[in-house]
């Protein structure tokens, strides 16, 4: 079943990808008591979330927190040493990498895509967009398939 508003994000471990290694924590600790943008991306590298999905985070990363945010972050199924180097790369210090790299935050949020045909595996997130307040979902943007428009930073902007 796919999270919806009003939900909360089911309690579970999570990796954050630092410039030092991965870091786990779980999300109870990561989302509880802040407003988090969180935003979801099929892979690092690929070309939309390179060229498109991630910049516009990084690029309006000051207007979110203006907005009340307090942490803005980044999920993809692939390992925290991918997440980091792929945020080193993308001059994007302001966004918080959390990897998802056996799918398993992806899966409990019910926001899984196949991605066999593209030799990426067949658990992969979904690109979405959310806002979470205090572990529980407010705003939720779900991307058709091969979509690039609903989970836009400029999009929760919008919502905000």
């Amino acid at each position: 079943m796919t999270i919806q508003i009003g939900d909360r994000i089911p309690d579970m471990p999570l990796v954050i990808a630092t410039g030092e290694g991965p870091k786990p924590t779980t999300t109870g600790d990561y989302f509880g008591g802040r407003k988090v943008a969180l935003f979801a991306v099929p892979g690092a590298y690929t070309p939309t979330c390179s060229a498109k999905h991630l910049p516009s985070y990084v690029e309006k990363a000051a207007d979110l927190r203006g907005k009340g945010v307090d942490e803005i972050a980044c999920t993809s199924v692939n390992d925290a040493f991918v997440m980091s180097a792929w945020n080193k790369d993308q001059g994007s210090e302001d966004i918080t990498m959390i990897a998802d790299g056996n799918g398993q935050l992806a899966q409990a949020l019910g926001l899984t895509m196949d991605g066999s045909q593209f030799g990426m595996g067949s658990v992969r997130s979904q690109r979405y967009s959310m806002i979470v307040n205090d572990g529980v979902v407010e705003q939720l943007n779900v991307e058709a398939p091969g979509e690039y428009r609903a989970s836009s930073a400029e999009t929760l902007l919008e919502q905000l």
